[in-house]
């Protein structure tokens, strides 16, 4: 995530009411504002979202998922009061968070600021929303965007029976690293592999892929809005990761009783991640 003023982000993500067809009237965009440590007043605010309409050529901003590195430094409620008055004049239409914890969601909310959505970490691994974060956002209709879903696609079949990776050759990636990362600190490649023995069983048994069933599962989360699914443009089998992730959204797909128990066989042999690291984007934090 840069620290520097706007970054757009064009994301494609699932959720319940997921359409097929080539229609982009339901497309948003998602801007985040990452703003440097510093002063926080209207102008600074305003100027940062001018300049990320200038460059998209809109006059307002579909979305705004606001982040925050220090806590201790409270001018993030300075900005986000600002943010909330723009929204009320149009330039806004969805004032949303990324990575902010339960605390400072109960914090801000309490002042008055309607947030529509926080971006979080979510998924079979990490369940670190279910702890506090689900149940406030279902008490005060605020809707989870979560990423991280298939684990920078570690949860596939691809590894499912392989040696553990740990070279940078095998994680070629910033995400397959910091994934691999969450898996040790989760459970271990020996547990990760129950749990993709166990999810390719109830794959099989639904006709879909193991990262449908790891996307089906968050969708179904209480709280949930959408789930971001990375696409690497230009890498051969593009195309068809983004057809079978649709899959996920399919409503023939519904994961039973006896799944969910399957999948919870394993995942509750796992560390307590919210023990061990904190809520929600405490590991961005120190």
């Amino acid at each position: 995530m840069e620290s520097s003023s706007l970054l757009q982000q064009a994301f494609l993500f699932f959720t319940h009411r997921c359409t097929s067809g080539n229609s982009t009237t339901g497309l948003q965009s998602l801007t985040k504002y990452v703003p440097r440590p510093g002063p926080m007043d209207r102008k600074v605010v305003l100027k940062a979202l001018q300049c990320s309409m200038a460059r998209m050529h809109v006059d307002s901003l579909d979305c705004v998922q606001f982040h925050w590195w220090d806590y201790r430094d409270k001018r993030y409620l300075e900005a986000l009061g600002h943010l909330s008055d723009l929204q009320q004049e149009g330039l806004i239409r969805e004032l949303s968070l990324t990575n902010f914890d339960t605390q400072r969601l109960e914090e801000i909310t309490s002042r008055g600021i309607r947030i529509s959505s926080n971006q979080v970490q979510y998924s079979l691994i990490d369940q670190r929303p279910a702890a506090r974060m689900e149940q406030f956002c279902v008490a005060n209709n605020i809707q989870l965007l979560t990423y991280g879903t298939l684990a920078g696609g570690l949860l596939s079949e691809r590894h499912l029976g392989k040696t553990e990776p740990n070279s940078r050759a095998e994680l070629y990636t910033a995400s397959l690293s910091k994934y691999k990362n969450m898996i040790d600190s989760w459970g271990g490649w020996s547990l990760f592999q129950d749990l993709l023995i166990v999810l390719e069983t109830v794959a099989r048994t639904h006709d879909c892929s193991v990262a449908s069933v790891a996307t089906r599962y968050v969708l179904d989360r209480p709280a949930v809005g959408g789930v971001i699914v990375g696409c690497r443009l230009g890498i051969s089998g593009a195309g068809q990761h983004l057809s079978d992730t649709l899959r996920s959204c399919s409503p023939t797909l519904k994961l039973t009783e006896g799944d969910l128990a399957a999948i919870e066989t394993v995942t509750r042999r796992s560390r307590d991640l919210m023990a061990l690291i904190g809520d929600c984007g405490d590991e961005y934090r120190s």
